[in-house]
């Protein structure tokens, strides 16, 4: 998920910078008069799914923060071979049909 996040900061279709790439979303005021994402219409389902976003393992958030100082310094190859769009393989998105399938790892697919 980091290459694919890296790889649309680069391509201009999206936003160049990182924050702005990760939080681009659908967004509608709440009840405060805060601007917040719709739940389910962003780019990456893990920004608006709902979940907490605290850390609760701080190993596996170690590691996390490790691998994406890799990832920023360019120390992590792109395994997703520039692919700019995935999905987990239990959905069907309606655009999947119209991108190029690029790699599959694990139980993501990845286009371009």
């Amino acid at each position: 998920m980091a290459n694919v996040v890296m790889n649309r900061a680069n391509d201009a279709q999206f936003p160049t910078e990182i924050c702005d790439v990760v939080y681009q979303a659908k967004l509608k005021e709440n009840w405060k008069g805060n601007m917040v994402p719709i739940r389910n219409q962003c780019q990456f389902s893990w920004y608006c799914d709902g979940k907490s976003d605290t850390p609760t393992d701080s190993t596996t958030w170690m590691e996390s923060l490790y691998i994406a100082e890799l990832v920023l310094s360019g120390q992590y190859p792109d395994i997703t071979n520039g692919s700019l769009w995935y999905h987990a393989d239990f959905v069907s998105p309606y655009w999947a049909p119209y991108l190029t399938r690029v790699v599959t790892i694990d139980n993501h697919i990845f286009y371009k």
